[in-house]
């Protein structure tokens, strides 16, 4: 069989790694094989069935069912699949995963990787470093698929939920109201529905958890930036009371071992503020249905196991869905569906926003300072180094120029009174003449917001002024602050930190794990 489908070599990190039309185009390709299959219909079209395709499955933390949808998934495809898991795999060996993984790259002609790890943003790690060197090196680009990572993502999770709620709102798309219930903080689940959801056209999301299970602030105002309608309680009591309750609500566990001591001591309030009981029953709306990721707690589950046999009972279902929303996403990665596709895909990637500004030039001399650096004959200076700021972070910032851009001449330096108020920082360096464009970007990168002089025979001959970069990264002196990122040096798996910044701010964001920081967080000195 040809496999030319347009989703060849595309990797899975994040939901949002397929378009909303991409998406819809898995359910209803998921929903085929589904139908098919109950029939017992030939499903030869959605099969990859090459022996030299190879399907690798790293569960590098503990799963069941996400981890034998797809064994039974590559099993369907009949290609060749190999099984890594916690307890028994080399992985845990001091190689990096990368490591690992290119020499597993060599051992076919195509692959691709369906991995769980803690380790957060691997997939987009691997996909954007692993993906050209496999080209380079005369392999098909495999694909990356993300079965969980740490509290950050679980796309495929995702796909298989929105598949079982447009099952049963009858594959109507026009709006879905929602109730998420449970440890909404530690739950990678509940947070990809931050993006998940947006294949409905109108969203109305209720979030019931006590304070401290809540939903993240960076998903809550997500969803809200999607233009969902987000409300909020603290229990399934509260919640009951205030009418109005979703037709659909989705449990998620307490995830005991993520949670601190401080919280663990208050877990049985908290179990109790998102479990249903009896006494709730006659308080739902006609035509409810409960989902839940699984597993549940078999001590103490939030979906008590009186309810298995009722009408409520939406999570078996849901838990099948998973194998056949799988083995689609596989076919479309393998190239074997896509090209029927004829909806909108990805935007093309845009370039980067210009932030090196070249200025008019003043025709006035320069101010002559009555204390410390005086105007350079010729050479260059940096001015407006963290205008405004305190003097700490002033004098950080000078710090950082002169060591990042290697600065290491004869040179003057300090902080001064500003213009506009407050301070400013200067750096004079005399006799160097030329400022190339890597250099400036470099600077505006480390110190956006101030200006660069050119002078020459005591006259400014160029002018810059820097603002905020779009993206930083090759630099040694910034890092991910999230502790689980794959970029985070205590693992030691060499991933080069990268942030890109959000659009109108001043907050950037880990191009790998998605964790936001203030400019200044992203200085790891």
């Amino acid at each position: 069989m040809s496999r030319t489908g347009t989703f060849r070599g595309r990797s899975i990190g994040v939901v949002g790694d397929l378009s909303l039309d991409e998406q819809r185009y898995l359910y209803s390709k998921a929903r085929e094989l589904k139908t098919d299959l109950a029939a017992g219909r030939d499903v030869s079209r959605f099969r990859i069935a090459d022996p030299d395709y190879s399907a690798y499955l790293i569960f590098l933390e503990n799963s069941t069912r996400t981890r034998e949808s797809f064994r039974n998934a590559a099993l369907f495809h009949r290609v060749r699949a190999t099984m890594f898991d916690a307890a028994s795999s080399s992985f845990a060996k001091n190689e990096s995963l990368t490591d690992a993984i290119k020499m597993l790259i060599g051992y076919a002609p195509e692959s691709a990787f369906v991995i769980r790890s803690k380790l957060e943003g691997v997939c987009a790690w691997l996909a954007d470093y692993l993906g050209p060197w496999a080209e380079r090196s005369g392999y098909a680009r495999p694909s990356f698929i993300n079965a969980g990572d740490g509290k950050h993502e679980h796309p495929t999770q995702e796909f298989l939920d929105e598949f079982s709620f447009l099952e049963q709102q009858d594959w109507n798309d026009s709006r879905i109201h929602l109730a998420l219930i449970g440890d909404l903080r530690h739950g990678r689940t509940a947070h990809s529905k931050a993006d998940g959801l947006r294949v409905f056209g109108q969203v109305v999301v209720d979030l019931v958890a006590p304070a401290e299970l809540a939903m993240p602030e960076a998903y809550t105002e997500r969803m809200r930036r999607n233009g969902y309608d987000v409300r909020l309680w603290d229990s399934i009591d509260e919640y009951l009371a205030a009418g109005q309750t979703a037709a659909i609500w989705y449990f998620t566990r307490l995830q005991l071992e993520r949670m601190g001591d401080s919280i663990l001591e208050k877990a049985p309030a908290l179990r109790w503020a998102v479990t249903f009981r009896k006494d709730m029953q006659d308080k739902l709306r006609d035509g409810t249905r409960f989902y839940h990721p699984l597993p549940r707690d078999r001590l103490a589950p939030t979906i008590p196991t009186f309810l298995d046999d009722t009408p409520l009972n939406g999570w078996d279902a849901q838990s099948a869905n998973g194998y056949y929303t799988r083995a689609a996403l596989m076919a479309m990665l393998a190239g074997v569906i896509g090209d029927d596709f004829t909806g909108v895909g990805l935007p093309e990637v845009t370039p980067d926003e210009e932030f090196v500004v070249e200025a008019a030039v003043s025709p006035h001399a320069k101010p002559e300072y009555k204390v410390g650096i005086k105007p350079v004959e010729s050479g260059l200076v940096i001015d407006h180094i963290a205008a405004g700021s305190s003097l700490e972070e002033i004098w950080n910032r000078v710090d950082k120029i002169r060591r990042v851009l290697g600065l290491n001449l004869r040179s003057s330096h300090g902080v001064y009174h500003s213009d506009s108020g407050g301070y400013k920082g200067i750096v004079s360096v005399p006799d160097l003449l030329s400022f190339g464009e890597k250099e400036l970007k470099r600077l505006g990168a480390v110190s956006p917001g101030c200006t660069l002089n050119l002078v020459k025979d005591h006259a400014v001959v160029k002018k810059y002024r820097l603002g905020m970069p779009p993206r930083i990264y090759n630099f040694d002196d910034i890092a991910c602050r999230n502790e689980n990122c794959v970029s985070h040096p205590a693992h030691q798996e060499h991933v080069e930190p990268s942030f890109v910044r959000k659009p109108g701010t001043n907050t950037f964001v880990c191009r790998w794990c998605e964790k936001e920081h203030d400019y200044p967080e992203i200085w790891s000195v």
